[in-house]
């Protein structure tokens, strides 16, 4: 009898832990899916965001802005594009309106990356 317990303890143990190990893919998936139509829909958000700004002229003028996905990526951006051009350039976490993976605008520079 006690073998049987054991077993219908851990055949429960494992249907738990699936229906949780589903519960949380989904709320995961759910996320993805938002942020993908978001971005096809051109639905345009606030918030902060990493990105690669060029500065031209004297004094220093943004010129340009782009949406990177994270700080390294950005860094290795800035160093190809400072080592091709006589631009300045900066990676900064920003706060902006995004449109379809686009910044439209920067509102406030809040770090920058280094």
């Amino acid at each position: 009898m006690s073998k049987i317990k054991i077993i219908f303890f851990l055949i429960l143990g494992f249907v738990v832990y699936k229906g949780y190990e589903a519960f949380t893919e989904f709320e995961i998936g759910v996320s993805d899916r938002v942020a993908l139509l978001e971005k096809s829909a051109d639905i345009e958000r606030q918030g902060e965001v990493i990105a690669l700004m060029m500065y031209l002229g004297n004094p220093p003028r943004l010129n340009e802005h782009l949406l990177v996905e994270n700080k390294s990526k950005c860094l290795d951006m800035k160093q190809i594009a400072e080592e091709t051009s006589f631009a300045y350039y900066e990676c900064a976490v920003v706060d902006a309106n995004v449109r379809g993976g686009k910044i439209i605008s920067i509102n406030e520079e809040l770090e920058v990356i280094e």
